[in-house]
């Protein structure tokens, strides 16, 4: 089995297996329609160049350097750059508004800022003109003529004679103690904060990822596919330095609507991904399998059977060979042909679309984690025996207690050293070394985390009883009338919800009903509400009485991150959705 080394940071990690590695590929993007790599040394070398670059702007150990872009080579060479300068990476949502730039800028005291392109740029350059501490843009593409200082990401990177060797001496002494990035947390109310992550933290987290690959799956040349947002720790640790750690490859995603073709094009080993993503993919395997009926559908119905079992019964073996020669080799294909992991972070994942995807034959491991532990705090395990309804145990060098009230309270090195120039809620988070995550739970007999709630988001009803909310949006989001769906009760005396139906489904009753799917014009439809309704009523025989959804209305477009009703690791935030809808919920409740 293989082993990891110690690092002392993550630069060092990087230029180790860049002199490992060599000329072998490790970034790729598509131009003109081809997959086009970048090698291990010209990534190294674009990395020292950059960091000189920075250094002769003036730049100081410890400055930080906002990064906005887009999944692309190009951000993980401005990030290992920005650090191995001595700097701290502020890496940004490209979703970001104007008044978000300016919190993120003023708050962290940025001297510069990277940026991909002209469209980014247009929400970015109004902050920084009015920011009291950027000196300059660095645009990876051109931008049009500004007061800003504006410099050539290209021309920084491109120096022939920058040093990878004397780059990688540089950062030799820099410890795991040090900050290397600040990562602003969405989160689902509230401003965003900085959470300060050192070098050790998401060291920790590669290391722990690391030892279950060696353990569950042996440890080879591992391929990635990036889509999810490289500002997000999630993806950041998991997505990138993960890779890195490994000296595997990358592939960066055109993006969402050609995710599906990509993920058939590079055929990753490990996709690191949210549950939506997850729930998206379920609900499109199940109408193509519907729509071919036959022998597939009989196939594919046998399958979630036996899947549901604990034990094989006699007369599922024949039905368990068809399954295996005919239906897994087709999903397989679906994910590129050589997955060995699906590893789920984010948000909760309903234990149904767990055990639809390990009836398949992948392997889906749920993870838990928070930006303010690197993220990644467990993660299911194939040693430790896959349960769908946890998280798993507690990853390598990291320790979970359970506090009386129920809160999941986490040490180790992966937590992180507070938020940035925010002490009142450092103090309220991390105490006595351990971080209060807010989440509540409890450790089964193996040892493997189970999340029940957010403590801060259990709905608390009038006659003081306790209700998870996510468990029963969950649930109506696995309805197929239902893409999306926020629930209330707090201080009422029982629980009603708000739904985006379907895209698909919608269109299909508005045909049957001689109407135009414009969700305004039919949030208010009689016979719309009747069939979402009915929908509703199948997940409450499923629940019980205090939890069962009495009354609901419909959305007017689905939550997103455009319209901030969704953070960007796809969970609702409650507090903005609230904001728009709050009267009509209220309203379900009468006078």
């Amino acid at each position: 089995m293989r082993t990891f080394e110690t690092f002392p940071n993550l630069m060092t990690m990087f230029f180790a297996r860049a002199t490992e590695k060599g000329d072998a590929p490790f970034l790729w993007a598509k131009q003109a329609g081809v997959w086009t790599p970048l090698s291990w040394a010209q990534v190294a070398k674009q990395v020292a160049s950059f960091a000189g670059a920075l250094k002769a702007q003036g730049l100081k150990p410890g400055d930080r350097v906002v990064l906005v872009s887009e999944n692309r080579p190009e951000f993980c060479i401005a990030d290992l750059a920005i650090m191995t300068a001595g700097c701290v990476t502020v890496p940004t949502y490209t979703t970001n508004t104007e008044r978000d730039h300016t919190h993120i800028l003023e708050n962290s005291g940025a001297r510069a800022v990277i940026v991909s392109t002209a469209k980014l740029a247009q929400t970015l350059l109004p902050a920084v003109v009015r920011s009291s501490t950027c000196e300059f843009v660095i645009s990876m593409e051109a931008l049009a003529a500004s007061s800003v200082r504006c410099l050539s990401f290209a021309e920084l990177a491109g120096n022939p004679n920058a040093d990878a060797a004397a780059a990688a001496a540089s950062v030799a002494n820099v410890g795991r103690d040090e900050l290397a990035c600040l990562i602003y947390t969405s989160g689902t109310g509230g401003a965003p904060r900085g959470v300060r992550q050192h070098h050790g933290s998401i060291l920790c987290n590669v290391e722990g990822c690391l030892d279950i690959l060696a353990h569950d799956f042996g440890w080879g040349e591992e391929v990635f596919l990036s889509f999810l947002p490289l500002s997000h720790a999630y993806e950041h640790s998991g997505g990138q330095f993960l890779p890195i750690g490994l000296g595997g490859q990358i592939y960066y995603a055109e993006g969402l609507e050609k995710l599906a073709a990509n993920i058939e094009e590079v055929g990753p080993t490990i996709m690191v991904v949210v549950p939506r993503l997850f729930e998206l993919i379920r609900g499109r395997l199940i109408k193509t399998i519907e729509k071919q009926g036959g022998i597939g559908k009989k196939l594919f119905d046998k399958a979630m059977e036996i899947g549901a079992r604990d034990q094989l019964r006699l007369t599922d073996y024949p039905y368990k060979m068809l399954i295996d020669l005919l239906l897994k080799p087709k999903v397989a294909k679906r994910f590129g042909g050589r997955i060995k992991a699906l590893v789920s972070g984010g948000a909760p994942l309903n234990p149904e679309v767990g055990h639809f995807f390990s009836s398949l034959g992948l392997t889906l491991l749920q993870g838990y984690g928070q930006t303010e532990a690197g993220p990644v705090i467990s993660c299911n395990r194939l040693r430790a025996g896959i349960r769908n309804d946890t998280v798993g145990p507690p990853m390598k060098g990291v320790e979970i207690r359970i506090a009386e009230d129920g809160e999941i309270l986490v040490r180790g090195e992966l937590v992180m050293h507070g938020y940035w120039r925010n002490e009142a809620e450092t103090e309220r988070v991390l105490r006595d070394g351990w971080l209060y995550t807010g989440d509540i739970g409890l450790l089964d007999a193996k040892g493997r985390l189970r999340i029940t709630d957010r403590k801060k988001d259990l709905i608390v009803n009038d006659k003081g009883d306790n209700i998870a909310p996510q468990k029963v949006e969950g649930m109506l989001t696995l309805q197929p009338e239902i893409a999306q769906a926020m629930v209330s009760g707090d201080k009422r005396p029982y629980v009603v919800g708000l739904v985006v139906p379907d895209q698909e489904w919608l269109a299909g009753w508005a045909k049957e009903h001689g109407l135009k799917p414009d969700l305004r014009a039919l949030r208010d439809n009689a016979e719309l509400l009747k069939a979402l309704s009915a929908s509703v009523d199948r997940v409450n025989a499923d629940l019980s009485v205090i939890e069962k959804v009495r009354r609901i209305i419909i959305a007017d477009e689905p939550f997103s991150i455009e319209n901030e009703q969704m953070t960007p690791s796809m969970k609702n935030r409650r507090h903005a959705i609230r904001a728009v809808y709050g009267e009509r919920i209220d309203a379900l409740y009468g006078g």
